[in-house]
């Protein structure tokens, strides 16, 4: 991977308040970029830390420039919003980095239509809304990237038979993603995924998914930040059209030590690391 800079650059960022979207909002700005968060956690959440205003807060104390956008990457106007307030703040947009999700892992029987629209709109519709809206601004961009936090394609009955409609989703985002890589090759755009190797200690986990005994076994969200820099540092021309695991992006950059980001703790495939901000 060819390496570029982040100086100065424009990463706009669906969700981001909180967990591994806000640690790589984080090490963005830490290397100079301005950073656009569209969430919709505008008051404190009973149960979760953080809002969309104190992410913004954290990105300037860690060197970047931030806007905060209350909305809902669901709703076509609040991502043009974002995306008009986003270029005339800073310019223009260099990246797109779609973090919003939500989680259910309940069965097709059990599970509520409610819920399955849910993870279908914010996943497969919000991915869709905010990387259409800023692909004429990332044309102008000298290095055009769009990154999804989606899982490489397995068709293993181990995990796409888990929990059905939520690996659909997710599976979505991976395919759309791929897809504007192919479609926008020949713009110099470039679109990847990028998925944690294990389960990493974020809200999703410590209130879904076991509580603060299995977060102390995970793996801490800047091994996804840091891999998510490395990707978005890359030339555009070159890096395209993959499925990334966050060690492998380590690995190809001479990192394998990973004893700073906490125990390897369990395979994270099918486990989803951070709820809609």
């Amino acid at each position: 991977m060819t390496t570029q800079t982040l100086s100065g650059r424009t990463l706009l960022m669906s969700g981001g308040s909180r967990g591994i979207g806000l640690a790589i909002a984080l090490a963005a700005a830490r290397r100079g970029a301005n950073v656009v968060l569209l969430a919709k956690t505008d008051v404190p959440h009973p149960k979760l830390e953080g809002t969309v205003h104190t992410a913004a807060a954290e990105i300037e104390a860690a060197g970047g420039s931030a806007l905060a956008v209350v909305g809902d990457v669901r709703d076509e106007e609040s991502v043009q919003a974002a995306i008009d307030r986003a270029v005339e703040r800073f310019g223009g947009i260099d990246i797109v980095v779609n973090n919003a999700s939500a989680i259910d892992l309940q069965g097709t029987e059990t599970l509520p239509a409610k819920k399955f629209d849910l993870m279908q709109q914010i996943q497969l519709r919000g991915t869709f809304l905010l990387t259409r809206a800023a692909l004429p601004h990332l044309r102008k961009s000298e290095n055009p990237h769009v990154l999804s936090l989606s899982p490489p394609l397995n068709l293993d009955p181990k995990w796409l038979g888990a929990h059905p409609p939520y690996m659909l989703a997710k599976y979505g985002m991976t395919l759309l993603t791929l897809g504007v890589a192919a479609e926008h090759r020949e713009s110099g755009i470039a679109a990847n995924c990028l998925w944690p190797e294990t389960l990493i200690a974020t809200a999703a986990v410590r209130n879904l998914l076991g509580g603060e005994e299995v977060a102390a076994t995970a793996r801490t969200p800047e091994i996804v930040a840091d891999a998510a820099v490395l990707i978005l540092e890359s030339s555009a021309a070159t890096t395209t059209g993959n499925t990334y695991l966050d060690v492998e992006v380590l690995a190809a950059h001479g990192i394998t030590d990973l004893s700073g980001y906490g125990p390897e703790g369990e395979l994270s495939y099918d486990i989803f690391v951070d709820p809609p901000a």
